[in-house]
């Protein structure tokens, strides 16, 4: 992949520089383009690039979400730890609030995310 295929220039990061590549193994993204950028068809707001732990997942599973069995029916190859991942905005909050919130890689994630979560808490 080309360095400029791991930019999208026009959507802004959390940190209000050009939005950078989240993962493109395993493939995320709410266009699976492995950027975490949205639209307003994406109910989830996958906007939140973050690297899966073996902690999070287990609690991912255990909310009802189970993101470590693979789904080829889907192209969804299971995740593992180490992995980076779009979660749903919510998901992360709801992660965070319960002490099991996931690493978010900044430079990957989309700017909404940051004042969705200012001064809340």
């Amino acid at each position: 992949m080309a360095a400029n295929d791991q930019i999208s220039t026009k959507i802004l990061n959390v940190l209000g520089e050009p939005l950078e590549l989240c993962s493109c193994e395993p493939l995320t993204g709410w266009y699976r383009d492995g950027f975490c950028k949205t639209d307003a068809s994406d109910l989830g707001q996958h906007t939140v690039c973050c690297v899966m732990s073996e902690s999070f997942l287990r609690y991912s599973k255990a909310q009802g979400n189970d993101l470590t069995t693979p789904m080829p029916e889907f192209g969804f190859p299971g995740l593992k730890p180490g992995d980076h991942w779009c979660l749903c905005a919510p998901r992360w909050k709801e992660a965070y609030e319960d002490g099991m919130a996931p690493l978010v890689r900044l430079n990957a994630t989309v700017l909404p995310v940051k004042q969705e979560f200012i001064g809340r808490g």
